[in-house]
């Protein structure tokens, strides 16, 4: 006679266990911000936050959003959305790696010429047409 549990439904994962998982990442990302004097590049505090983040991400969509327990047409359906993904910043990266517009902007001359102004309240001499 075959056993009731052996027909193809999977336990229920562990939720406690991975909420703990999850807090102890949210206490690194913390932990991580609040270290941030003794990290010196910014780029490595990033890093850092970033991949917790990620393992983070990965925690709750294997168990919560119960992919670990998908069968393998999930990458099926995964795979239109990674390479839209992947594509969206590569096509974007023109618009902002290259810079249509001059630093130049009209703002910034009217700005030189107030400052050029003198201070001695003798602006109407400088008027033109005076």
């Amino acid at each position: 006679m075959a056993d009731s549990h052996d027909d193809g439904h999977h336990s229920h994962p562990p939720y406690l266990i991975i909420f703990w998982v999850l807090c102890i990442f949210t206490g690194l990302s913390w932990a991580a911000d609040e270290l941030q004097e003794f990290i010196p590049n910014m780029g490595v505090l990033a890093v850092i936050v970033l991949a917790i983040a990620s393992a983070k991400a990965l925690c709750v969509m294997l168990y919560f959003m119960h992919l670990k327990f998908e069968r393998n047409w999930k990458y099926v359906l995964l795979a239109p959305t990674f390479i839209l993904a992947c594509g969206l910043p590569l096509a974007l990266l023109p618009d902002v790696g290259v810079h249509y517009y001059d630093i130049d902007v009209p703002q910034n001359s009217i700005a030189d010429r107030v400052a050029e102004m003198p201070e001695d309240g003798d602006a109407e001499s400088h008027a033109p047409g005076h």
